[in-house]
């Protein structure tokens, strides 16, 4: 059994960039909800326990997940 190094090379170039890509959308999703919103989001789930906030946040980081997964699976 031969294995295309080239290749697998490329894969792993792929699967980080995407990832990059990825984490810097999350960034970018998380800083506008941060701004957009007239709380703060740190002290509504760390101070107030806000758990809807919470959930949204998560759905937020799954939503990005899913888009990279997609994104690196083709």
């Amino acid at each position: 059994m031969s294995i295309d190094w080239e290749a697998l090379v490329n894969l792993v170039i792929q699967c980080v960039v995407f990832s990059l890509i990825g984490v810097a959308m999350f960034f970018i999703a998380f800083f506008l909800i941060e701004k957009l919103t007239p709380f703060s989001i740190h002290k509504e789930i760390e101070e107030d326990h806000n758990t809807a906030l919470g959930i949204v946040i998560g759905a937020m980081v799954l939503g990005i997940a899913i888009i990279v997964a997609a994104a690196i699976g083709g």
